[in-house]
């Protein structure tokens, strides 16, 4: 998961940040098709906001989202527009979605994510799956 700086006009980042988030109530209704569909809208929205999906793991119960941005947007507008975004698209394909107030819960997690500890961030995320 080890990433090159990247350059972008006069200057060079790498921000990289882990979030989690976890549909309201802590529900398990990111299984089958609605799964396949999340990660393929979370793909879709990071690229549409010129990022880059290093890892993304959907479990039944929270999502875990490893992302590399350039400096133009902060944590929380990218995690807003992905949740929006992927909320309104799942409850549209999804009917069965609509019958909880919302798809995600207010909050999140969210770290930033330096080169030496990706195999740590990818370590702790390959654990999750066995719970």
């Amino acid at each position: 998961m080890a990433r090159e700086h990247q350059k972008t006009g006069s200057r060079v980042h790498s921000i990289n940040y882990h979030f989690v988030f976890c549909p309201k109530y802590r529900r398990k209704c990111l299984v089958g098709a609605v799964k396949e569909r999340c990660e393929a809208l979370i793909r879709e929205k990071v690229a549409e906001l010129k990022g880059e999906v290093i890892a993304l793991e959907v479990m039944p119960d929270h999502v875990h989202l490893v992302v590399a941005f350039p400096p133009d947007h902060a944590p929380n507008f990218i995690v807003n527009q992905v949740k929006g975004m992927t909320s309104r698209v799942l409850r549209q394909e999804f009917p069965f979605l609509l019958k909880m107030p919302s798809l995600w819960t207010r909050s999140y997690y969210v770290g930033s994510v330096g080169h030496a500890s990706d195999s740590v961030v990818q370590a702790y995320i390959d654990a999750q799956k066995g719970k």
